[in-house]
């Protein structure tokens, strides 16, 4: 048993990658060029490599040199050039020692297919702006100038001298054998079972994402106070925001446990409203009144608690939570409970 080997791997690999590069290079050695004049600008179009081979990625660099105070007007992006996909495009240009411009675009290009190929003329415009020059041609707007056309052939991988025709390999077909039995009737049965148990697997895993997503009123105003709780205590600043949210994980309870409405209720009519309320016992009722009349000093009135004063606080609300636990009602909760 041969054992495999990831470092012999990488060396056939980086081989491989080396022969490619050297392949590709002997075939770019040398580049098709084409120049051309008009007055005071000078374009030349190279391409290369010279005799691709089909997937090979082309490079055609235009670079168009123009005298002080010629203004160059360099072709669009893939102006005649529709007829290639165009990898890449780098335009540059800059000002040489001379005050010439040198205007460079360069494209890397996909062939459509092998066989005959060409890059179309491309057309360059300018504006003489030199003193005693005509700017432009009557007429016109500006001076042309013309590339000429490059032709050249990408190589196809199929050598030329292959067959058209292709042979099989294997020569003569042994004889058939006999068929193989029939599967019908256990695909047939595979359906009938999942056509039964499917209704009822999916009614089971509704059901059991229904009791997933339930929580009783007590634990999720547990998981509240909790993450209230998870926080630092607050500084005189915060406190106001503290009470207010510790009020509110109550207010909350309330209305999840014992249906009372008490977000939307001020602290005297929650307290009316919790007088009549049967489920709630007087010892329970006098524990929220003591609660809410010291949130609402702090909310309202400005008073500062001391320490002291806020752990009392929240000892209440976790006394009310704890001792009202039992028959809490059962809630859909979502993500964020």
């Amino acid at each position: 048993m041969h054992r495999f080997r990831p470092s012999t791997c990488l060396k056939h690999l980086a081989r491989c990658v080396c022969l490619a590069a050297a392949a590709a290079a002997a075939r770019g050695g040398e580049a098709i060029q084409r120049q051309s004049q008009s007055g005071p600008v000078s374009a030349e179009v190279r391409l290369e490599p010279a005799e691709p081979l089909i997937g090979d990625v082309l490079t055609l660099t235009v670079t168009v040199v123009a005298e002080k105070d010629v203004e160059l007007l360099m072709p669009e992006f893939g102006e005649a050039l529709d007829r290639f996909s165009i990898v890449d495009f780098v335009p540059r240009e800059s000002i040489d020692d001379r005050g010439r411009t040198v205007a460079v675009q360069k494209y890397r290009l996909q062939p459509p297919s092998s066989g005959p190929q060409a890059i179309p003329p491309i057309l360059i415009e300018y504006v003489d702006r030199r003193p005693g020059q005509r700017e432009a041609p009557e007429g016109y707007d500006a001076y042309e100038l013309l590339t000429e056309r490059i032709d050249f052939t990408v190589k196809s991988v199929v050598p030329a001298d292959a067959a058209a025709d292709l042979k099989p390999p294997l020569g003569r077909l042994e004889p058939l054998g006999p068929p193989p039995s029939p599967r019908w009737p256990w695909v047939a049965g595979v359906l009938v079972l999942l056509a039964v148990a499917g209704p009822l697997a999916a009614k089971g895993l509704t059901a059991w994402r229904r009791r997933a997503r339930r929580r009783s009123a007590y634990e999720i105003a547990k998981a509240r106070l909790e993450r209230l709780l998870a926080q630092p205590r607050p500084d005189a600043e915060q406190v106001d925001a503290f009470y207010v949210e510790l009020s509110g994980v109550v207010r909350r309870y309330l209305e999840d446990r014992f249906d009372l409405r008490a977000p939307e209720l001020t602290t005297e009519e929650f307290l009316a409203g919790v007088g009549q309320s049967p489920d709630l016992s007087h010892a329970h009722q006098a524990l929220l009144r003591e609660f809410l009349r010291q949130a609402d000093l702090v909310k309202f009135a400005g008073a500062r608690p001391s320490r002291e004063d806020i752990e009392q606080s929240i000892a209440a609300a976790q006394r009310f939570l704890e001792e009202t636990r039992e028959n809490a009602p059962m809630l859909e909760v979502n993500d964020e409970w």
